[in-house]
């Protein structure tokens, strides 16, 4: 089956309907709270989703039995990337990591049950989560067979023991969806298990939020520990010792969603930097006559569509049913950090406004950064393409 790039009309209107959103309600929203979130104010999160649900553009990624629009993803990077065009329109659409990751995962591995306790009120907006997987050195990282944190059986159920880091969207959440090992010791590449574990069990305590260069990112970064955390048989996710695979059904595409939403911020920032070269005048004409300019504004469109390219592969393959895990490790390399030099040269032609507060490319410069280190450092990924690609050619070299 060839790979198109024509849009589906539906997903079109869909997208243009986002755009307007993001530049009527959410931009002046964000400029009033200059994007910074960590603090998870309830009633600005309330308020944008319901101004997107009277968008019709409100939780494009879920099935429509639980109240979204169920696009694939080829259909989520369009309007994902119309959502992203704004810091906080991920949040209004209810697309925003972490949730969107998790209602994924729910769809594909939870029972009926478990769906409808997290999955519907998740979906619905009424409800945030968190994906409890990283750990502080030596625990999990970029390397998530070095997680330590135990899960044991006990009379009722489970036991869950452990400390958790940087987990995105902790304050504030209903629930987390913690992975513990339940079999091995770290470095063994099996043995994980996904529980469901409620914001209100007493065996989990936020212990502190993490001060992080990014500040968009709805409620922010949080240390967990889990001591003493008991849990029902049903809070089991999917089966026992199959969380690392698991973890693979929600990271792959949550990478894709990542560079969807981002590659919105690098469509602003460039935009604020064509408007900027084409009204500034200096030298004796405008700014967008300067060769130095002009190469700059170049390579950032160079970036944007190469990046989209890359994205839209890479979905098309997890569309297909494929793992797609080289095509995906590739476009979130080249995405991140893609979207980082784009804003950086926006912020360039812009000169002294660039990293004033008078345009929005300093708030967006210190969103993209992390984007290198979150959902795999690039350093990470290029280990695994450069692995992948040396196992197929002593492959195709062996059947010669």
């Amino acid at each position: 089956m060839s790979i198109s790039f024509e849009i589906d009309e539906r997903v079109a209107g869909i997208a243009r309907r986002t755009a307007e959103f993001v530049r009527d309600v959410v931009i002046p929203e964000e400029r009033a709270c200059d994007g910074d979130v960590h603090a998870g104010p309830e009633p600005l999160r309330r308020r944008l989703q319901e101004g997107a649900r009277a968008a019709g553009v409100f939780a494009p990624h879920v099935g429509e039995e639980f109240g979204g629009l169920r696009l694939d993803l080829r259909g989520q990077a369009v309007v994902f990337e119309a959502a992203g065009y704004s810091l906080l329109g991920p949040l209004a659409l209810n697309c925003a990591a972490p949730d969107e990751g998790n209602m994924h995962l729910l769809e594909v591995v939870a029972t009926e049950e478990q769906k409808a306790r997290y999955l519907r009120p998740l979906a619905a907006g009424e409800v945030r989560s968190c994906f409890a997987m990283t750990e502080p050195a030596p625990g999990a990282g970029s390397d998530p067979r070095a997680l330590a944190t135990v899960a044991t059986r006990t009379s009722g159920g489970w036991r869950i023991d452990g400390r958790k880091w940087f987990i995105s969207g902790a304050d504030g959440a209903a629930f987390a969806i913690c992975v513990a090992r339940t079999s091995g010791g770290p470095g063994d590449p099996g043995g994980a298990t996904m529980f469901l574990v409620d914001s209100d069990n007493p065996g989990m305590k936020i212990v502190r939020n993490i001060d992080t260069l990014d500040h968009g990112l709805f409620g922010g970064h949080s240390e967990v520990v889990f001591e003493g955390c008991e849990v029902p048989d049903s809070a089991v996710l999917g089966e026992v010792d199959e969380g690392f695979r698991y973890a693979q059904v929600r990271l792959g595409p949550a990478r894709m969603t990542h560079c969807m939403r981002w590659l919105g911020v690098a469509r602003r920032a460039q935009d604020v930097a064509l408007e900027r070269a084409a009204d500034r005048s200096a030298f004796g004409g405008k700014l967008a006559e300067l060769g130095m300019v002009q190469q700059l504004l170049a390579d950032s469109e160079i970036d944007i569509e190469t990046g989209r390219a890359v994205l839209w592969r890479a979905c098309w393959e997890l569309d297909q049913g494929r793992s797609a895990a080289q095509h995906t490790s590739i476009a979130k390399t080249y995405v991140s950090e893609a979207v980082g030099r784009v804003v950086d040269r926006a912020v360039q032609v812009c000169g002294a406004l660039g990293i004033s507060g008078d345009a929005p490319l300093s708030r967006l410069y210190r969103e993209v950064r992390p984007f290198r280190i979150y959902d795999g450092p690039s350093e990470t990924h290029r280990w695994a393409i450069a692995k992948r690609a040396v196992r197929a050619a002593t492959e195709r070299r062996e059947t010669r």
